[in-house]
């Protein structure tokens, strides 16, 4: 496979998680931490930095509406919820990179 095919196939997939995360909203970041050790504001900011390497200045916020598919502070009124303690508390356990 050559790199532009392979770099085609990777935005494709790319562009299908978001989809796939817009579509389930109702999944919270932190349960995605506890399970995964990525949220979507992992997503937004390796984005972020993806445009850095390439010289490409794209800030916090920005980034994240690419990934939230709308302004954060939006996304977080329609769907963030109050973590339980047994979330907090598994967020703790795992301390993930975040």
């Amino acid at each position: 496979m050559d790199d532009t095919t392979r770099t085609e196939l990777e935005a494709a997939a790319f562009r299908r998680l978001l989809a796939h995360l817009n579509g389930r909203a109702d999944v919270q970041n932190i349960d995605m931490m506890n399970l995964t050790g990525f949220c979507r504001n992992c997503l937004s900011r390796w984005y972020q930095e993806a445009g850095a390497e390439r010289g490409i200045a794209i800030d916090k916020e920005a980034a994240r509406e690419v990934v939230y598919g709308m302004p954060y502070d939006d996304w977080k009124a329609l769907h963030q919820t109050e973590a339980s303690a047994a979330q907090a508390a598994a967020f703790e356990q795992s301390k993930p990179d975040h």
